[in-house]
């Protein structure tokens, strides 16, 4: 059978198949339907309920026909869709009245679950037609269109691009919006995770990873040539600056040599903890508040409701305790986990330190000796290479159960791609949430010179349609991986997004 052999080529699980099975579905009726001599429209906006419509029908559909694509209907739950049939799609009907609503599965429907939906459904009693297709119905409409099947099939995801780049251009910032009002709902709802990246803790002055390695440089340096009178401490960082410049190593492969160098010793590794803590709390920039609003507005999003606290778990790829004393302030109960053998309570919120825990106060902490610090290649190794590393199984724990929104990461860490891939083969739309910077024409067409604004590309009309295909492919990659992306222009945006998803009606 024609559609067997194709559903068995994109089923991998996750979001993927859906995407693909969603943009051969709409490829094959638009061809089919339009031989008819009727139109087919695909559905441009996220808000609107149903994947397509035939707004003069087509075979034995008479009217308009909403058309719902789902990869496997039998998985889902019954229950959720029939609501979103009862209220949802009742909604569109009062905007557009149509006559049919087909449900498409690529996966074959149990009779007994046909029957459910049909038991179910009388009870409604709704104004249209619902009728179920799965691969039988399918493969008819394929067969009467064999030879642009196998076409459709070999390039679905370029078709699925092109479907999205030639959608009509809106504003992405009220497409923003209503992804903020999915967020909240989900926030609503609870189950709900936490993810932050060395972009938290930048808001608060703490160094970057470049910056905590140029002084960890000089620091080793100072070291080997103390009683040098040659060459001094200022001299050491010139020269380390200018050694990155120009040899520019590999950040994991830079901090391994230096985690060999100032430990001198396998077995001095303590050595190495302490200059990398005394170096990541000296270089914080004290003109930055250490409880910024980011900070600020996060610890808030974990303030317990009255129905209950609705964020369940907080994953740091951070080493710093900015969110510890954070929470302390707002009089918030948590527990720091950073090894395997830590515990929490109920009524405590577990903040999982996943790379590693430095608080600048190492004598409130309990087996700090024993956290696993991803600082260098070996312990990024360790953990990468290990799929029941406690600190993996909590990330790909919080991905399967909870609704996650990511903050403060740049999405590109092979690991976390990694386990987001693994985590999404058991749901079919995107769950989770990331904030990422849009690049605006202004930054990529000009920068700054010696105080001078200089123009590096002319054509400032080309570099905007670029970017919005460059913005377009980042969101369909991140949605194969489960992820929304809420796009931001400027890092003070974030805050206040977090505050309004956290400030919804009791």
């Amino acid at each position: 059978m024609i559609i067997d052999d194709i559903i068995s080529g994109i089923d991998e699980g996750g979001p993927k198949s859906y995407y693909s099975f969603e943009t051969f579905i709409q490829h094959l009726f638009k061809h089919h339907i339009e031989n008819q001599k009727k139109s087919f429209l695909i559905s441009t906006e996220p808000s609107r309920f149903g994947d397509a419509i035939a707004p003069e029908g087509f075979d034995s559909f008479d009217g308009p026909t909403v058309i719902e694509i789902k990869f496997n209907l039998a998985t889902g739950s019954i229950r959720r869709f029939l609501d979103k049939l009862s209220h949802q799609f009742l909604n569109e009907y009062v905007e557009h009245k149509f006559s049919n609503l087909l449900v498409i599965s690529a996966k074959p429907i149990p009779e007994k679950v046909i029957h459910r939906f049909h038991d179910e459904l009388s009870r409604n009693n709704l104004p249209f037609k619902v009728t179920f297709w799965g691969p039988p119905e399918l493969n008819k409409i394929a067969a009467k269109n064999r030879k642009v099947v196998n076409n459709i099939a070999n390039n679905l995801f370029a078709l699925r691009l092109s479907s999205a780049i030639s959608k009509p251009i809106r504003d992405w910032k009220q497409e923003r919006e209503e992804i903020i009002e999915n967020l909240k709902q989900f926030y609503k709802k609870g189950q709900f995770s936490l993810f932050l990246g060395a972009g938290v803790s930048s808001s608060a002055g703490m160094p970057d990873w470049n910056t905590l390695l140029n002084s960890l440089f000089v620091t080793y340096l100072t070291q080997e040539f103390d009683g040098d009178t040659a060459i001094g401490e200022n001299d050491i960082g010139e020269l380390v600056q200018r050694l990155n410049s120009i040899d520019e190593p590999s950040a994991l492969m830079a901090a391994r040599y230096l985690r060999k160098g100032l430990s001198k010793r396998d077995g001095e590794a303590k050595l190495f903890i302490e200059a990398v803590t005394k170096n990541l709390y000296k270089l914080r920039n004290s003109n930055f508040q250490i409880d910024s609003e980011l900070i600020k507005s996060i610890a808030a999003m974990c303030l317990p409701r009255r129905t209950g606290a609705k964020v369940k778990s907080v994953v740091t790829y951070n080493f710093d305790d900015l969110i510890e004393r954070q929470l302390l302030s707002n009089a918030i109960h948590h527990r720091c986990i950073y090894t395997d053998n830590e515990s929490y309570d109920p009524d405590e919120l577990p903040i999982y330190h996943v790379h590693g825990f430095l608080p600048e106060d190492r004598k409130s902490f309990d087996g700090l000796d024993d956290s696993t610090l991803v600082f260098s290649e070996e312990g990024y190794h360790q953990i990468y290479s290990d799929s029941y590393h406690w600190s993996n199984l909590v990330q790909l724990n919080s991905f399967r159960e909870n609704t996650c929104l990511m903050v403060g990461l740049s999405m590109t860490d092979p690991n976390l791609r990694r386990l987001l891939e693994i985590s999404s083969k058991n749901i079919e739309r995107s769950k989770h949430f990331a904030f990422m910077k849009r690049l605006s024409s202004k930054e990529f067409c000009f920068e700054k010179e010696k105080g001078k604004t200089v123009s590096k590309i002319e054509n400032v009309e080309s570099a905007e349609k670029f970017l919005d295909r460059h913005h377009t492919l980042n969101e369909e990659l991140m949605k194969e991986l489960g992820v929304t992306i809420i796009w931001y222009e400027s890092y003070e945006e974030i805050p206040e997004i977090i505050k309004r998803v956290s400030k919804y009606e009791n």
